[in-house]
């Protein structure tokens, strides 16, 4: 089965759950409650990358996750560190986690990737055109699939000139990042080409507003109401979940672990085929 990244936002202003979880306490809760849902690895993020977000300090971002990390390893759960810090990426890595999820595909610092190498950590690999305040103005393609695919085989370039193994890479779309409504739906309809490159690839539509938008649009609410509900979101994320391990993605990175879950297995009794193979992870 297409595996679960599990999202744990030690943030006080991420777009969906922001302030839930930002003490460590509770953001272990979270984790391990996600983990006993089936989440089969767990994404920490202490920066949050929602539109028009601010930067954090590398120091105040690792204050928020390594506590998180390192309990949440030492409880024998696959960790993945969400940061566009490489001294936060070697930082948690030493602290036990397995993944380095970096949105910005190593961009954002030039001393990811190299990091990276340093260890034996798998790395994420994210679509980028730029940090969250200014995204959208970048978000202008001819042929969206086409143009990501591109520059993600750039990405993958970088990482093996930087020493990592291709095995350790693992690419996303950015579904959400510098691209708008109808060119997130585009990329996913492309599911396809991405995994045609090769290496294994993460999906991440979790609540986001392109969902809400064609759930609103769709039940023809008033225009005031922009917004769909956090479970109508939750829903519409099930759905684009198993729709994209059905065109062979390795893993899906979700908010709402159980109802993920819930939905890929009724998948695949369906269809009959298991995703185990397509999915197959180093971590387990």
């Amino acid at each position: 089965m297409t595996l679960i990244m599990g999202v744990v936002n030690v943030t006080p202003d991420s777009f969906s759950d922001g302030g839930r979880h930002a003490d460590a306490e509770a953001a272990v809760a979270h984790g391990l409650a996600l983990h006993a849902q089936g989440a089969d690895i767990l994404d920490i993020g202490g920066e949050s990358t929602r539109p028009g977000a601010d930067r954090v300090d590398p120091r105040v971002e690792q204050d928020r996750v390594l506590p998180v990390v390192r309990a949440l390893a030492d409880a024998g759960v696959v960790v993945s560190i969400d940061t566009m810090n490489a001294s936060t990426a070697l930082a948690a890595v030493a602290a036990g986690a397995r993944i380095v999820n970096d949105v910005s595909g190593g961009m954002a610092d030039a001393d990811m990737l190299p990091a990276v190498a340093s260890t034996d950590a798998d790395v994420v690999l994210q679509h980028w055109r730029g940090h969250s305040a200014d995204m959208y103005a970048r978000a202008v393609y001819d042929d969206v699939v086409t143009e990501v695919v591109h520059e993600l085989r750039a990405r993958v370039e970088a990482a093996a000139l930087a020493g990592i193994a291709p095995d350790r890479v693992i690419v996303d779309p950015g579904i959400g990042f510098g691209k708008l409504g109808e060119q997130n739906w585009q990329t996913l309809r492309g599911l396809e080409r991405f995994v045609a490159m090769g290496p294994r690839v993460l999906i991440g539509t979790s609540r986001k507003r392109f969902l809400a938008d064609a759930l609103v649009g769709d039940r023809g609410d008033p225009a005031d109401a922009t917004e769909a509900t956090e479970a109508r979101r939750d829903l519409a994320t099930a759905v684009t979940s198993v729709l994209a391990a059905q065109a062979g993605v390795w893993g899906v990175r979700v908010h709402d672990v159980a109802a993920t879950r819930d939905a890929l297995v009724i998948a695949e009794r369906w269809t009959g085929v298991r995703q185990a193979d397509r999915s197959r992870s180093r971590e387990g």
